[in-house]
């Protein structure tokens, strides 16, 4: 199976080669013998720069230019320890993005396991150690459940993901009547008051998540068997990949991960909060999509996912500091989602051309 696959990738990277030399010597007298114009090369340059990247840069140079106080160590360290928990859950949320699903849950599933942990602690005096350990456990559990509901219970991730939604988030209200637990273990609050060398741990453990996702679809069979599978699912299943089995992994690895987050928030806040993270669904959608990840499944990673936490993180921080309404931060975002997709779907056009 990898024999036909890795054949199939060598194939279709030949024939873009061919199509970037063709590109690069339009305009160039056969006869001549002479490289490329300097328009070539730079269309060369540009065409292997991931276009979120351009993006970036293109909003950090704008927003450098329009505040000061945009451009500097701590601020820029802000937007990273600002938006762990968002870069957290949109690892888990890629994944399944990749696979052809989706996983609306992933902001209550947060809230519910972040809950469980604070109230297991407050009210049933269970050790707050293990508490976060069973948190951990809830949100795997929610993945599960999303899991067995799109494979075996054959409903559309949608809508199985919007279920497990409404119940995570109904239930996160329903251990407290809606009332938020306070006052946690110091260890606990030191995971977002301490630094390693000046960085935040927060953002540490997030880095780490995006590495160790990277490593796994980079380098690991089971990481990219998620690419076949969300190319073509039955393709897949018959070249022997148990595909069933895979999907329910990623949700529950999904399911994990906004567990994750929740440890964050609640260490972040001194506080539970059962509509913590309910609102972040847009954000982190926002997040893989601007990343580039196509939501039919099958093209994404983990370093265009970053890129897009990063454009999502500098814009929210860039509307802050020009005191941009509240109100229209989520319209922004808006418009920043279409312009990735109209942007991804005329670049996807090209290279098929």
């Amino acid at each position: 199976m990898r024999t036909t696959t890795d054949h199939a990738i060598n194939h279709r990277s030949s024939g873009r080669g061919g199509r970037t030399q063709e590109d690069a010597g339009t305009g160039t007298s056969p006869g001549r013998g002479t490289g490329p114009g300097l328009a070539g090369i730079a269309a060369n340059v540009l065409r292997r720069v991931p276009g979120p990247l351009i993006g970036l840069i293109a909003v950090m140079i704008a927003l450098s230019i329009m505040s000061p106080y945009f451009l500097t160590w701590r601020n820029l360290s802000n937007v990273i320890t600002q938006n762990a928990d968002i870069g957290i859950m949109a690892v888990g949320a890629a994944l399944v993005i990749l696979i052809g699903g989706i996983d609306l849950s992933v902001g209550s599933t947060l809230a519910l396991s972040l809950m469980t942990s604070a109230w297991l602690y407050r009210s049933a005096g269970v050790p707050f150690e293990l508490c976060v350990v069973l948190g951990l456990t809830v949100g795997a559990a929610v993945g599960f459940i999303n899991g067995v509901l799109s494979t075996y219970g054959r409903i559309q991730p949608f809508v199985a993901t919007l279920a497990t939604m409404s119940a995570a988030a109904g239930l996160a209200l329903y251990l407290t009547n809606g009332n938020p637990i306070n006052g946690f273990p110091e260890w606990y609050l030191a995971i977002t008051s301490n630094d390693i060398l000046g960085i935040p741990l927060e953002g540490v453990i997030m880095v780490a998540t995006f590495l160790i996702a990277a490593y796994w679809l980079r380098f690991r069979p089971s990481g990219r068997a998620l690419y076949a599978i969300g190319g073509n699912a039955e393709v897949a299943r018959l070249s022997g990949l148990n595909v069933t089995r895979i999907k329910i992994g990623v949700y529950v690895v999904a399911g994990f991960l906004a567990a994750l987050a929740g440890v964050i928030v609640g260490s972040r806040l001194d506080s539970a909060q059962p509509t913590a993270g309910t609102a972040d669904l847009l954000n982190v959608i926002a997040v893989v999509v601007i990343g580039g990840a196509s939501l039919s499944g099958g093209s994404g990673g983990m370093l265009n996912t970053f890129i897009g936490l990063l454009i999502i993180g500098v814009l929210n921080n860039g509307m802050s500091l020009l005191n941009v309404s509240p109100n229209l931060q989520p319209v922004v975002i808006g418009i920043a989602i279409i312009v990735a997709v109209l942007t991804d779907r005329a670049s996807r056009s090209r290279q098929g051309a």
